[in-house]
């Protein structure tokens, strides 16, 4: 526990002046791969989180001809996979959108098919627009439509395509990658035969796994993550509905539901966990913070949020981040429709490890000041 005499200078030192005699000591500190505590307290023990990430708001309607311009520039054969990656510029040296998340927007055409893989890191995908599209895990076939979310857990292997009768897809992608190499941690492989063979029903996890508050007596599941990889949007938005005649919501996220394990109730994946919300037609949500990363996509409707001090106008499919511990509010803007905002975190990995903790803004009628616009 830091004391009163533990007082942060713009170094980040204890309040120790430098002489002569410590500066040599530092140097030979150094030599040995050493160094004094007392010079790096308030740095590496920090009084309170303060992320590196900044907020970020990634407009769709910017992106996307982006994303689609590259279909014409680089084929998935030699690509690997065809990707613009949203990157914060806190967390630049390591590709995270923010924190130690990473997150990109993927396309691909009719007919096309990137190669089975497997990786250390945990993925998702939220559908932003096409038809056609679909995912293979461990031999497990989902075809998917908008707003439905997929899992592609770590050490599965998993390959995604859009059918030759469909049209062109473009999805979200959400990884741990950062989190994985800063434990260093990675490994990737390709499938020895590049495609993985179907070996059960299409949307069989669906049809075993995705009924609400049932589940098969005759089928066991030991894996850490999900049985059910697929959660569709109709289900999904008709949860959130019967919720909104059942309860109040909360002041702060309105009706805000997770994404389960329907084995355990627990999170999706280990390090990754998921929800919808729903904004009921002119919610003003109060501020509140919390340690973990966040990224939302917009699924439905259009409003703004306030992200420590900054206003960030959004609309369908606009993606935008939150960063540990920073007050955040949420505000639809229409008085007759609702917003949805899909969310991955890394929820998980902070109430495993005890480290979640959660604070609401008291002053201002727990409004945040705006400071400024925000800009993508």
């Amino acid at each position: 526990m830091k004391h009163d005499n533990y007082r942060e200078d713009i170094a980040g030192r204890a309040d120790v002046a430098d002489t002569p005699e410590l500066v040599a000591y530092y140097q030979q500190l150094t030599a040995l791969n050493t160094g004094a505590l007392w010079t790096v307290a308030n740095k590496i023990e920090p009084w309170q989180p303060k992320s590196a990430s900044v907020p970020v708001l990634w407009r769709y309607r910017e992106l996307r001809e982006h994303v689609l311009r590259s279909v014409a520039l680089v084929t998935p054969e030699k690509a690997g996979r065809r990707v613009i990656y949203l990157n914060n510029p806190g967390r630049q040296e390591v590709a995270a959108a923010v924190g130690w998340l990473y997150s990109g927007l993927q396309v691909m055409h009719p007919g096309e098919a990137a190669s089975a893989h497997a990786h250390s890191a945990s993925a998702l995908r939220f559908i932003m627009e096409g038809r056609g599209a679909y995912t293979i895990v461990d031999g497990h076939k989902m075809p998917l439509e908008a707003n439905d979310f997929v899992l592609t857990p770590n050490g599965t292997w998993h390959e995604h395509g859009v059918e030759a009768d469909g049209a062109t897809c473009i999805w979200q992608d959400g990884l741990d990658i950062p989190l994985v190499n800063a434990l260093e941690a990675g490994f990737y492989k390709v499938h020895p035969d590049l495609r993985q063979p179907v070996t059960a029903p299409v949307d069989d996890s669906v049809a075993l796994w995705g009924a609400a508050a049932l589940r098969p007596h005759h089928v066991g599941w030991d894996k850490p993550y999900s049985p059910l990889f697929k959660y569709q949007w109709g289900p999904t938005y008709e949860a959130l509905c019967r919720a909104a005649q059942a309860c109040e919501g909360t002041p702060y996220d309105d009706l805000l539901m997770h994404y389960t394990n329907p084995v355990t109730g627990g999170h999706v994946m280990p390090t990754i966990g998921a929800s919808m919300q729903r904004l009921r037609p002119g919610f003003v949500g109060k501020a509140h913070r919390h340690t973990g990363s966040f990224i939302y996509q917009v699924a439905k409707g259009e409003g703004y949020s306030v992200i420590d001090g900054q206003r960030f106008d959004w609309r369908e499919r606009d993606i935008f981040c939150v960063p540990s511990w920073a007050f955040h509010e949420h505000v639809n803007l229409s008085q007759h429709d609702d917003a949805c905002l899909f969310c991955f975190n890394d929820l998980p990995v902070m109430q495993s490890l005890s480290l979640y903790y959660e604070d609401a803004l008291l002053e201002n009628g727990g409004h945040q000041v705006i400071l400024s616009e925000g800009k993508a």
